[in-house]
């Protein structure tokens, strides 16, 4: 049965802060909570669930962020897979919010509400991060009264809530470059660091915790281990030339190599990856869980099943009641497939009746083909515990990333791996695809189109195309620059801006280039 550790809507922290060096506000006395061991428990789940959940009540209604108006905006996955995936040839979207569109078009500005959503959602996960960290600190336990057995529990909490927080900075690096990086509560303006200065932070971090941190697939289902400090190693490895120009294929090919090595293996059967019952798997590596009883939001994954229902669907058939009619695909990245109808690569998961293949209107969810991948199902078509809230979990971190990963550092002159084996993992997951014929060589081109048919819509795909260097200046899509055949745009759109509202309230913060 699945772990609820994570799934709980903690109420013992009321959290409204969005800046960095700002403390959560909560309802008692840090005297008071803090000399129960549990209240530690507590306060590091409401750091997994600031990943999850929108606030203290579900699904809306005492919001940790309300500077939008629609609570379920403020969601991590749903505004994090909206910057990785709309504004890419991987999604479109048919609503009409202010400055959704912008995201697709590639015209955002540094007041688009969006981003704004997911540069103070993130700056919320470090807060509350920074907080745990200096509440949990062995001088205040000692003044709290926590008896050393307790604490021995409490410092494993403090590895997982640096390995939280290094994950947001992260995103925050990936999505906005220069940023201010806070790692305690103190009062003032915090200074900008640059993109090199936040990597070298968040290698530290993730180097120190590694042999701390509990060891691969030993801690409760959707709580971080050592091998997702792994993935998060290679991500950010595999990225740094492109990020802040150092090499470092090397040390991701050693990264991936320990996550391939740690037991992990491949689900037979891909749709399962992306269902109810997905917590099963042993493939994915690090997920942020969903419960449709327990964790109801409007955003993580009951986000990406509703919004991918419409036009002739059945919503039945995907475990909900109602679709938002919203997401689709283009037809660059259907291109990808060599037969979308799934009966060549059953990974592409497309509904394409009454739906066009091209797309002359973006507001018309029926042009364009709908992508059902995530479902509120099981593989026998059984729902899940709420036609509205979804159980699905979203894989954050898998094994078929390490080894697309692996090949593709490879490829770009990492030493220590094998070329063979990278094409041996390749055909792994291929043979679970129907008909599709092992490969015998991989070239960059060929991994990049594969980490389309394997990882498309899982919140990759932005990032694989700014290391590829075809995001803004080169690749171009239907509707990418508001043209319907598409166009180049410019370079600096790599990043997003920092918001308006964040460089009025931090005078020492400097907009990024470009905006």
């Amino acid at each position: 049965m699945r772990n609820i550790f994570l799934l709980a809507i903690i109420t013992l922290f009321s959290v409204r802060c969005t800046d960095l060096d700002l403390a959560p506000v909560d309802a008692f006395t840090e005297s008071e909570i803090f000399q129960d061991p549990e209240a530690y428990r507590s306060y590091l789940a409401k750091i997994y669930a600031s990943y999850s959940l929108t606030g203290q009540d579900g699904p809306a209604g005492d919001s940790d962020i309300s500077i939008v108006s629609d609570e379920g905006f403020t969601s991590y996955i749903r505004a994090y897979w909206k910057a990785q995936e709309l504004t890419t040839d991987e999604a479109v979207i048919a609503w009409n919010d202010a400055g959704i569109r912008d995201l697709h078009f590639q015209n955002w500005t540094s007041e688009n509400q969006f981003i704004r959503v997911l540069y103070y959602r993130i700056a919320l996960i470090i807060s509350i991060a920074n907080d745990f960290l200096q509440q949990s600190l062995p001088e205040i336990m000692d003044k709290n009264g926590i008896s050393d057995e307790d604490q021995i529990v409490i410092e494993d909490y403090r590895h997982e809530a640096r390995f939280l927080r290094a994950l947001a900075y992260w995103h925050a690096m990936d999505f906005f470059g220069s940023i201010a990086l806070v790692t305690k509560i103190s009062a003032g303006f915090p200074l900008q660091s640059t993109r090199t200065e936040i990597f070298d932070f968040i290698e530290e971090e993730l180097n120190d915790i590694e042999g701390k941190i509990t060891t691969p697939r030993n801690n409760e289902y959707g709580r971080a281990d050592q091998a997702a400090v792994w993935m998060l190693q290679a991500k950010l490895y595999l990225n740094a030339e492109a990020m802040i120009g150092q090499n470092n294929y090397t040390k991701c090919i050693e990264a991936c190599q320990k996550v391939i090595n740690a037991g992990y293996s491949l689900n037979s059967e891909y749709r399962t990856l992306f269902m109810i019952d997905n917590h099963l798997s042993n493939e994915i590596i690090f997920a942020l869980n969903s419960d449709g009883k327990k964790s109801q939001n409007w955003g993580n994954t009951t986000f990406l099943v509703h919004a991918a229902i419409g036009g002739t669907m059945t919503e039945e058939d995907y475990g909900v009641t109602a679709g938002w009619a919203g997401l689709r695909t283009t037809s660059t990245m259907v291109s990808k497939f060599e037969n979308p109808s799934g009966t060549m690569d059953s990974r592409g998961i497309f509904y394409t009746d009454g739906q066009s293949l091209e797309i002359n209107d973006v507001t018309k969810f029926e042009e364009g083909y709908a992508v059902p991948k995530f479902t509120n199902t099981d593989i026998n078509g059984n729902p899940g515990s709420d036609p509205t809230h979804v159980d699905t979990d979203f894989p954050m971190f898998r094994l078929a990333d390490a080894y697309l990963m692996y090949a593709e550092a490879i490829l770009r002159g990492g030493s220590g791996g094998n070329i063979n084996e990278a094409i041996g993992y390749i055909n792994d997951l291929r043979s679970r695809v129907d008909n599709a014929d092992p490969i015998n060589s991989i070239d960059l081109d060929f991994v990049l189109d594969e980490r389309v048919r394997e990882l498309y819509w899982e919140g990759h795909r932005r990032l694989d195309l700014i290391r590829y260097n075809q995001y803004t200046e080169n690749g171009i899509w239907p509707w990418k620059g508001n043209e319907a055949d598409g166009r180049v745009t410019e370079k600096f759109r790599d990043i997003f801006p920092i918001p308006a509202s964040d460089l009025l309230a931090n005078p020492n913060l400097v907009q990024n280039d470009g905006y």
